[in-house]
């Protein structure tokens, strides 16, 4: 995967800004992305400019910064008023937008430029729109980008399929200090609960969209309780670590998303190291990253016109082939380069691709795109709402519960004796000195 962006396009925007001045003029030649890390092809990018002059006979100059975390993006835009033109938040942020009018329509009018926006799966564009808000449709406000599930990630040489069919294995005792979990407080309760009601989820009395988004303060303390009890299994929370441990044999399980598994699978069978990737069966989260123009941005033409560019599906196959994640293009294109025949297995897709021949049995890469029977037993997390800071604390309690009392003690006791032997060590010092200069002073 490419880990560097334009560098050279950033440098020459600011560039161009900073000789230019900030008029009205200048400024709609220019184009703000915001977008997550790793998260585009970078000739893709690159070329956007030269497709942007074709299409209108406008230059246009790309100012590109990428995030870690949802969060720091929403807070830049509603709190700094950040005016950058188009940004990529995941489905509860686009969620949040809405709610708090933080977004502006997606301008469709392109002239003799072709609409590709409708090349976006029905199936994607329905599930986002269950973040609408009254009088505002989501799909008015956000083109979906990318889309993935949540799953487990296992070393074959130590875990097999059955054991990693369930989300019981993050609290098998076997697995202690072996498991690598990600750091998000969303994928975290979700699972957390998921397995606390497994029973529930067999009997079908309950479903899993209603079980991930409930979040009274009795399921938040339930979520702990489960949490902290699979902690001593957990050699680490990563952001971004977890694929590249894998492949060096450093953990044998990995909660992760799909994207980052295929990236993993494909370095770890370069080294000869088996890995695989499957959503257990109880069910999991399915998640949707999406194209917004923040209410700040101060270009929405040129905004609009980049969201359409990636919807080509030319575009769209060079980006997933850069990064490893699935776009939410669903056309005949795609699906033709994405079958693989050398699979044995087959998957329906009529979800996703529609109507298209085949699609309900295709030979295709499960990990990248889940059969319906998987997708079935998946929900959309949304928005926590004002419920979001009892969960923030809840995930705080339990990452920051790592230490017993024997523990803290015996570090306090470990930095008391480093302390004492330093003082020792400097007071030795300084008489040897002393003892020195005297002998000078005699000669």
């Amino acid at each position: 995967m490419k880990r560097t962006i334009d560098i050279l396009i950033l440098l020459c925007s600011i560039a161009s800004l900073v000789s230019c001045g900030s008029s009205t003029e200048e400024r709609n030649r220019v184009l703000k992305i915001y977008n997550w890390a790793d998260y585009i092809d970078e000739d893709v990018l690159a070329e956007f400019p030269e497709w942007y002059k074709q299409q209108t006979g406008e230059e246009i100059r790309l100012i590109y910064q990428v995030f870690d975390i949802n969060e720091i993006m929403l807070t830049k835009i509603e709190r700094g008023h950040e005016d950058f033109d188009v940004v990529c938040p995941s489905e509860y942020i686009i969620e949040r937008m809405l709610k708090k009018n933080l977004l502006l329509p997606i301008d469709r009018n392109f002239g003799s430029t072709p609409d590709y926006i409708p090349n976006v799966s029905p199936y994607i564009r329905q599930e986002l729109n269950k973040t609408s808000q009254p009088e505002r449709r989501t799909q008015d406000y956000a083109v979906p980008y990318m889309w993935g599930t949540a799953g487990i990630l296992f070393n074959k040489k130590f875990v097999t399929a059955e054991e990693a069919s369930t989300w019981a294995i993050l609290w098998n005792p076997k697995n202690r200090s072996k498991i690598l979990m990600k750091d998000s407080y969303r994928d975290a309760y979700g699972t957390a609960i998921i397995y606390a009601h497994t029973g529930e989820l067999a009997d079908s009395t309950v479903t899993i969209e209603q079980l991930m988004n409930d979040n009274s303060p009795q399921t938040i303390a339930l979520a702990e309780e489960y949490l902290k009890e699979m902690k001593p299994n957990i050699a680490g929370w990563e952001a971004d670590f977890g694929k590249e441990m894998m492949t060096k044999n450093k953990a044998w399980l990995n909660f992760t998303w799909s994207g980052d598994a295929v990236w993993a699978i494909e370095e770890a069978d370069a080294v000869g190291v088996e890995l695989d990737y499957t959503v257990p069966r109880e069910g999991s989260n399915i998640w949707y990253d999406g194209w917004v123009i923040p209410r700040y941005a101060r270009n929405v033409k040129a905004a609009s016109y980049f969201i359409n560019y990636l919807c080509q599906p030319s575009v769209a196959l060079r980006n997933m082939d850069a990064i490893g994640y699935v776009s939410a293009v669903a056309t005949p294109e795609i699906m033709e380069a994405k079958t693989d025949t050398t699979l044995n297995v087959h998957s329906d897709l009529s979800y996703f691709f529609g109507s298209l021949p085949g699609a309900n049995n295709l030979q295709i890469d499960p990990v990248q795109y889940p059969d319906r029977r998987v997708v079935e037993r998946c929900a959309m997390i949304r928005d926590f709402g004002d419920r979001t800071e009892l969960v923030l604390e809840m995930w705080s309690r339990v990452k920051g519960d790592n230490l017993n009392t024997g523990i803290v003690l015996l570090i306090f006791a470990v930095f008391g004796m480093l302390f004492i032997w330093l003082v020792y060590t400097k007071i030795r010092k300084y008489k040897q000195k002393r003892r020195h200069h005297r002998r000078r002073r005699r000669r």
